[in-house]
């Protein structure tokens, strides 16, 4: 285990070494998920381990739990969403490769030059589980959708309608 993370790695050397990643680092440091943010505070746990499953597919396991500051799109308040990432990633060297990988992987291309950036693979990976409408669970619906329905309430507490003149236009 390494506690430090390189910021690029020989993707398939690392496979072969069966090599780990273990830490934290800052979410201020994934510029392309901070832009989808309210806040860039906290940091994200992370763990990568490299390695070939018993049919000898290089893959990566990516661990990632992070409280991300997301935006409500009920109530538009900035809320801590806590974020949870597993996945296994098959390394490819091309995309012809991507229709080779077993269920349970999801593709992962490996530049020519077989380096790997193993922080933009965890900024991916949050990237991807990021909702597609944040909304905080202990929100509450704004009164006007939750208000009752006009003809639920009683005509004398109703607003004037200023199309009540023409309604009964209507019916003469």
């Amino acid at each position: 285990m390494s506690a430090t993370l390189p910021e690029s790695v020989d993707a398939w050397r690392m496979v072969s070494a069966r090599r780990s990643f273990q830490g934290s680092l800052p979410i201020a440091a994934m510029p392309r998920l901070c832009e989808a943010l309210a806040d860039d505070a906290g940091l994200a746990q992370y763990q990568l381990d490299f390695g070939r499953d018993e049919f000898g597919t290089a893959y990566v396991e990516v661990r990632v739990q992070a409280p991300l500051w997301l935006v409500c799109q009920r109530t538009l308040e900035p809320f801590v969403m806590p974020v949870t990432v597993d996945s296994r990633l098959g390394l490819i060297r091309s995309e012809r490769e991507e229709a080779a990988l077993l269920a349970g992987f999801e593709p992962l291309l490996v530049a020519e030059d077989d380096k790997l950036n193993p922080i933009d693979v965890i900024e991916d990976e949050l990237l991807l589980a990021l909702p597609l409408v944040p909304v905080n669970p202990d929100s509450a619906m704004p009164e006007e959708v939750t208000r009752p329905p006009a003809e639920a309430i009683p005509a004398e507490e109703r607003p004037d309608n200023p199309f009540a003149v023409l309604r009964e236009l209507k019916k003469k």
